[in-house]
């Protein structure tokens, strides 16, 4: 999904329709709870408080919300109409009581949200960034993560450092680019990306997204 792509407005009507499901890529439930069982593999717990980066319209945020205890869930996206869908899917799951905190913002200011967070996530966020935006991001969920607290970003990853070609990578048939959306980087390049936001970063394991992207645990 390009940048471009993702700025495109989607009408009410377009809403009223589920397009956003399709939208941000797809594979509504199946990516839903696969994001969900991974977070609570690692230790999350109704609790905690939880920062969704590139919420969009809750695909994950849904079975987070629903998990959390009422107001833990913070959820930001650069596309306001991803958000307005997003509180129609509150709506329609009944979850609208647990109180949720949704922000239409361009430059990942997460302190805007006020609090301390023990997970975070960027769910297929990353993917489509520039690596300066990634840092920018990065810079700003550490400012806002606890003690303790880690953030999980998926990517697509490369096999060494400044790979110039395309990948293809399976399952999912998506190719990725050095230098355009969708982005691969290497782990010494995502290494790199940490420490430039003070942070450390190591690969998840067991982890099987249906289009092969990569997760990722960013902590202090």
């Amino acid at each position: 999904m390009s940048e471009n792509r993702y700025a495109r407005q989607l009408t009410p009507e377009q809403i009223d329709q589920q397009v956003h499901r399709g939208f941000v890529g797809g594979f509504w439930e199946e990516i839903g709870q696969l994001q969900f069982e991974c977070l609570v593999r690692h230790g999350l717990a109704p609790g905690h408080r939880l920062l969704d980066v590139g919420c969009g319209c809750l695909r994950g945020g849904l079975h987070f919300i629903d998990y959390l205890e009422a107001g833990h869930y913070c959820g930001l996206d650069i596309n306001a109409s991803l958000i307005d869908a997003a509180r129609r899917e509150l709506e329609q799951a009944n979850l609208a009581a647990k109180a949720p905190e949704l922000l239409v913002d361009d430059a990942f200011d997460v302190a805007r949200f006020g609090r301390q967070f023990d997970y975070a996530i960027a769910l297929s966020l990353f993917t489509h960034l520039h690596n300066n935006h990634i840092v920018r991001c990065l810079v700003r969920v550490a400012g806002v993560l606890a003690p303790g607290g880690s953030l999980f970003a998926t990517f697509f990853e490369s096999p060494r450092p400044a790979c110039l070609e395309p990948l293809l990578h399976e399952p999912g048939g998506i190719t990725t680019h050095y230098d355009r959306d969708p982005f691969h980087q290497s782990f010494e390049e995502i290494r790199g990306l940490a420490a430039l936001a003070g942070l450390h970063v190591e690969a998840v394991a067991g982890w099987n997204h249906p289009r092969a992207q990569r997760m990722f645990r960013f902590h202090h």
